[in-house]
């Protein structure tokens, strides 16, 4: 099982960055829980301070989604199962990379920072899956508009599980869910629960659909 999670900062300079609040606790707690139930699992972590408790969940860190699909690369061929709770960037600071290794200067005028789309790696991912491959995606979203985006998201990447979230999950300890599947199907958590709580939930779900590796 392959699970990825926490932001990625997309550099400004070699001081700033372009990030989210993800906390990566969910994360984190799926990769516990699922070597807690047997699975060989790889974490892939992005710059947080939290981390597995499990000493069986194999951890490499990423920091820019670049970096990550370097390493969803690498990893997605030998996987049976991808949970992609990472809280990727949508866009990225378009800057010369001369400043990579400086910074800017305060200036006493305006400064106008142009971003460009980062690339959509669990499209990517569901591009190149092969058969038997099992691709849960999740869609963090305005309570309003959550099921028709996890809807349109779920068909838009081609996965086969979106997990709808509203907004207030974000840096949160617990999470109200809604698992859309690719079959029609809608399962809920029934309210707010621990992050914790809902790793097990979730992971009996996926073992549920997807078997065991």
């Amino acid at each position: 099982m392959l699970i990825t999670a926490g932001p990625t900062h997309e550099p400004i300079d070699a001081v700033r960055f372009v990030g989210n609040r993800s906390s990566g606790r969910l994360g984190v707690a799926l990769a516990d829980e699922a070597a807690r139930r047997g699975w060989a699992v790889t974490l892939l972590l992005g710059p947080v301070s939290v981390a597995p408790i499990d000493p069986r969940v194999r951890t490499e860190r990423f920091r820019t989604c670049t970096d990550l699909q370097a390493l969803l690369a690498r990893h997605t061929p030998g996987m049976s199962v991808l949970i992609m709770a990472a809280a990727v960037a949508d866009y990225r600071p378009k800057v010369d990379p001369q400043f990579f290794g400086g910074k800017f200067r305060r200036l006493s005028t305006n400064l106008t920072l142009e971003l460009e789309p980062t690339p959509d790696l669990l499209a990517e991912v569901s591009a190149r899956s092969t058969p038997g491959q099992y691709l849960v995606g999740f869609a963090l979203e305005p309570r309003e508009e959550l099921l028709a985006s996890a809807r349109a998201k779920l068909e838009r990447k081609g996965v086969d599980l979106v997990i709808a979230n509203p907004l207030e999950t974000m840096d949160s300890p617990a999470i109200e869910a809604i698992a859309l599947g690719r079959d029609g199907t809608e399962t809920r958590t029934g309210g707010a629960i621990p992050k914790a709580e809902f790793a097990g939930w979730l992971m009996a779900l996926i073992e549920s659909r997807a078997g065991r590796a």
